[in-house]
């Protein structure tokens, strides 16, 4: 199981790199300049707060591994972590529609971070302590 949530440090160090590459890939310095400044502000501010969430879950899952799965608090982190990938699942069917082929990419990518932590998760809860 720390194979899994160690594997899922990683996952999110991707993620992590990115969200940092956002303001290039999706062209943000013109591309937000056409909404306005409190939209604009806010997308980047979310954006950002993401990013350091992500940060959060590599380290709690490359240096704390057996802590989330030995301790209480760590499995209530285990599986809100695997809560959170499943929202972003949900999120991507709700508003991408699903009707391009990268959104179907995301939808792949976003339910392999959700059974990183859900596998692990659920095994915790089968075979408590």
């Amino acid at each position: 199981m720390e194979t899994l949530i160690i594997a899922g440090g990683f996952y999110n160090i991707g993620l992590i790199v990115f969200h940092l590459l956002f303001w290039r890939i999706f062209n943000w310095d013109h591309d937000l300049k056409q909404i306005s400044y409190l939209n604009r502000a806010t997308m980047q501010v979310l954006n950002i707060s993401l990013t350091f969430a992500f940060v959060i879950f590599s380290y709690i899952s490359l240096f704390h591994p057996t802590e989330l799965l030995t301790t209480s608090l760590g499995n209530s982190l285990l599986v809100l972590m695997a809560l959170f990938w499943l929202a972003r699942v949900i999120q991507q069917i709700i508003f991408y529609k699903l009707r391009h082929w990268a959104s179907w990419a995301f939808l792949m990518l976003f339910v392999s971070g959700c059974v990183l932590y859900a596998i692990p998760a659920i095994h915790i809860i089968r075979h408590p302590g």
